[in-house]
């Protein structure tokens, strides 16, 4: 009897770390140290010997890697899908990713080393930032492709509940459809299931290679960094309406208007002030310290701080806000 050969698997361990700086999400990205330009996240292998988490495991990579001492953490999920990263005829390991999603304030991060730098997120998704307006690359170029790639195919997906067509209106808020900021992972899913992103080429996707070239739609990252960073920034999305993570964000004193411009920031939202401040308000999350900020650039602004008590008061303390559409 033949034996049959076992693929060895690796457990890596992958930070997708959060800061803001000048009211602009920042994603730390390390050097892989191998020559790949690309950029990437911290990331390293789990040694089941010295480290006794994966937590464990994690912080000490990232501090390695990064010089940063991590606060916030908590885990995503599990990356390990083949074709992702280990190509068919590879004898290396398998490598199964555990993403975490970390936060970290931008005072923090004067240690790290050469080599690792925060870089703004939309850099990677510039269609979801919708602060200003609608992100012109919508329909520039990802509406075109997508319509295209939709009408490709005449027959029903049997394995699918939507269409591709119904995807393409529902993730990206097209035909009057309303834009929901959660789905970060779907559509970053639907754009390189259709062949649209460059880690799609890489991979040797079908609908990739078919192309005669890729539209620019965003910087590409190393393995499957970028699906990590997108499965992060939902979920952080998501998390700001019944957790007050936001405040692991900012410094422990604030005014309202850094408070909104942090949330802004992470959704990729514009927000009405006058809501905005009324929600708060009823949310009790935060409480005035008595003292005025004079570094706003115009009439003092009260600073304020988190409102700890509200972790005992009620389940769920988040940011329940709504985005002006």
């Amino acid at each position: 009897m033949s034996e049959k050969l076992l693929t060895p698997i690796e457990i890596g361990l992958t930070a997708a770390i959060v800061a803001i700086e000048g009211n602009e999400p920042l994603i730390l990205t390390a050097s892989a140290g191998d020559g790949d330009k690309l950029a990437g996240l911290p990331f390293g292998p789990f040694d089941a010997v010295s480290h006794r988490t994966f937590e464990i495991g994690l912080r000490a990579w990232v501090e390695e890697q990064a010089g940063l001492r991590l606060g916030y953490v908590e885990q995503l999920y599990t990356f390990g899908d083949r074709g992702r990263h280990t190509q068919a005829g590879d004898t290396d390991a398998h490598v199964a990713s555990i993403g975490y999603l970390a936060l970290t304030r931008a005072a923090d991060n004067a240690s790290r080393v050469p080599g690792a730098t925060f870089e703004p997120w939309y850099r990677f998704f510039p269609w979801e930032d919708w602060r200003e307006a609608r992100p012109g690359i919508i329909e520039a170029a990802i509406f075109p492709a997508l319509t295209n790639w939709a009408t490709q195919s005449e027959q029903p997906d049997s394995t699918r509940a939507l269409s591709r067509k119904d995807r393409v209106k529902l993730y990206f808020g097209a035909e009057g459809a309303q834009w929901d900021e959660e789905r970060v992972l779907d559509r970053y899913e639907l754009l390189y299931e259709a062949g649209l992103v460059e880690e799609a080429r890489r991979d040797g996707r079908p609908a990739a290679l078919s192309r005669r070239s890729l539209p620019m739609l965003g910087v590409a990252m190393r393995f499957d960094h970028r699906r990590i960073l997108a499965t992060a920034i939902a979920r952080l999305r998501a998390k700001l309406k019944y957790r007050p993570v936001v405040f692991e964000l900012l410094p422990p004193e604030f005014t309202l208007t850094e408070l909104q411009r942090t949330v802004e920031a992470i959704s990729g939202r514009h927000l009405h002030k006058q809501n905005f401040r009324r929600l708060v308000e009823a949310g009790a999350l935060v409480e005035p310290t008595g003292v005025m900020s004079t570094q706003t650039g115009g009439r003092p602004a009260a600073l304020f701080r988190f409102r700890r008590e509200v972790l005992q008061e009620r389940p769920a303390p988040g940011l329940r806000v709504r985005v002006r559409r």
